[in-house]
């Protein structure tokens, strides 16, 4: 007989995470924002509900937000990984992709643009099948926060909210600069 457990942080079925909708902590938007100067126009292909665009707007970005998903924020039914130019007046990319699409979403957006930002696990950096975006001197910088983020629960969990137990770090490509990994810490908690 198969017993439906909550064990806290336990993974999620794939099947339960549908569109892997996780909304981004805006104190870790924040945290990013403290350490990188971002470009004033913003793609922000994966915008869920608006929470990393809602952000940077409020700090005086101009953001194109979309979706391959209709949540109510930004352009619906845009499949990033199809697109094959920025929107005009965006010079970066930044998003908290789809956990099983994070792979593709960084190697597509580096086709289009130099300045890419992106929040992934921090496992993310030891993956032999992600060589050929880890290893071309493409990715700059690694913040990996030094408290773990609050807990990003998926859309529609109904379930006890628990911490995280999972290590997430922004992740800044940067095509133009290519060179060597930088890893630092940071905090979301202030400056």
């Amino acid at each position: 007989m198969n017993v439906d457990c909550a064990f806290g942080n336990s993974r999620h079925r794939l099947a339960d995470r549908k569109d892997d909708l996780y909304e981004t902590p805006a104190c870790a938007v924040e945290a990013l924002l403290r350490v990188e100067h971002l470009p004033c126009g913003i793609w922000e292909p994966a915008c869920g509900r608006g929470a990393i665009a809602s952000v940077l707007i409020a700090r005086g970005h101009k953001v194109c937000s979309s979706d391959l998903v209709a949540y109510g924020k930004g352009y619906a039914g845009v499949d990033f990984l199809m697109e094959t130019k920025m929107p005009v007046g965006t010079e970066a990319i930044v998003t908290n992709p789809p956990f099983k699409l994070g792979h593709e979403f960084v190697r597509h957006a580096l086709t289009l643009c130099p300045k890419v930002y992106t929040l992934h696990r921090l496992a993310f950096y030891e993956s032999e099948r992600r060589s050929d975006i880890l290893d071309t001197g493409y990715l700059r910088r690694i913040y990996c926060f030094r408290k773990r983020l609050p807990m990003m629960h998926r859309d529609g969990w109904a379930g006890p909210r628990a911490s995280s137990s999972v290590a997430f770090a922004w992740f800044v490509w940067d095509r133009a600069n290519p060179g060597p990994t930088q890893l630092r810490r940071i905090s979301w908690e202030g400056a």
